[in-house]
């Protein structure tokens, strides 16, 4: 199988390493710097240090046009960050081979006169390459675990079995599970809604707060993510599976996330600015709260958590009174 990974981020290089030991791999990098470093030190200093490429992993990009990549692949990967997904979608539009990206969250608002709020990669993809066959490959997963072969499990969700079954063949493995699902609106809500609330569990155990109120916050914030989700068209249980309940534990308490590190920084008492300058590489959480808070505020639908995280990243609020807000509301049934 020919894959085709762009992006040469921590996660696309991480998914490259895992499958070229099984399929012709090449992993482009648009950077013609970054490609240099890559081939001649057969390593990705920047964003995946100490995890050697295989000799057998293809590295393209830098002044070669994409188009040239494109060619005779069998599934193209995109690992950019959202931001990057509407125009790589449009150059993609008439690709041949089964897409899928990597990327968790919303876009920035592209046209606020037409809508208010940014967009998830699936409803970009239907404006940018409505007939693309596409998908989203997510799940809890840290890329330095991967790219070791530490046993990991994803969801490779499409409305097009085609390219589930791709993503199947393409990533799964002796370390590496990849289980199918038709749910795109409920896959993508629970991979960008989570670093929303791994913010606020950094931000929980950087004051010391206890693994009470670190487990509160999960189980809360698992109950608005799924109210968001439903209400955007994604089945209940869906939230339950690795893409929600999964991908929210492991962001929500791991070491090696970016997004609970930034609500660890902010308990410090350092800056937004600092905190993220501090990490190098995107926390896609910083950059959505604020449509995701958009988003349910349109539908009608409750994010107290999410909420106070917006505030907290406008400095409206300081860490402590994030907490006291969010302690300080009125009582309310469980399932309601």
């Amino acid at each position: 199988m020919k894959i085709l990974v762009i992006g040469a981020g921590a996660w696309g290089t991480a998914l490259a390493v895992s499958s070229a030991s099984r399929h012709q791999v090449t992993l482009w990098a648009r950077d013609a710097a970054q490609l240099a470093g890559l081939r001649s030190g057969r390593v990705n200093a920047r964003y995946l240090p100490g995890i050697a490429l295989p000799a057998a992993l293809v590295l393209q990009g830098g002044d070669a046009p994409l188009a040239q990549a494109l060619a005779g692949q069998d599934l193209i990967i995109l690992a950019t960050p959202v931001s990057a997904a509407r125009g790589m979608l449009h150059s993609l539009r008439d690709a041949g081979a089964p897409v899928a990206w990597l990327s968790k969250g919303f876009e920035a608002p592209v046209d606020a006169a037409a809508s208010p709020f940014g967009l998830m990669v699936h409803e970009i993809r239907a404006q940018a390459a409505p007939g693309l066959r596409a998908g989203v490959l997510s799940g809890p997963s840290f890329a330095l675990e991967v790219a070791r072969g530490q046993p990991t499990a994803l969801v490779a969700a499409s409305e097009h079995a085609e390219v589930r079954d791709a993503l199947v063949a393409a990533f799964h493995g002796a370390t590496l599970r990849v289980y199918a699902n038709d749910d795109v609106v409920g896959v993508e809500v629970g991979g960008a809604v989570k670093n929303v609330l791994a913010i606020a569990t950094g931000l929980c155990d950087g004051l010391q707060l206890g693994l009470n109120a670190r487990a509160a916050l999960i189980t809360r914030g698992l109950a608005e993510m799924t109210r968001l989700g439903v209400a955007l068209g994604a089945r209940a249980e869906t939230f339950t599976g690795l893409s929600g309940l999964g991908d929210l534990v492991l962001t929500a308490t791991g070491d090696l996330s970016r997004n609970r590190k930034v609500g660890l920084l902010l308990a410090q008492g350092q800056t937004l600015a600092q905190a993220v300058a501090s990490l190098g590489h995107v926390a896609e959480g910083v950059y959505c709260a604020r449509t995701v808070v958009q988003r349910a505020a349109g539908l009608g639908v409750e994010m107290p958590i999410a909420q106070s995280v917006v505030a907290l990243l406008d400095g409206k609020l300081q860490p402590a009174e994030a907490v006291a807000m969010l302690m300080g509301r009125g009582p309310t049934a469980e399932l309601a």
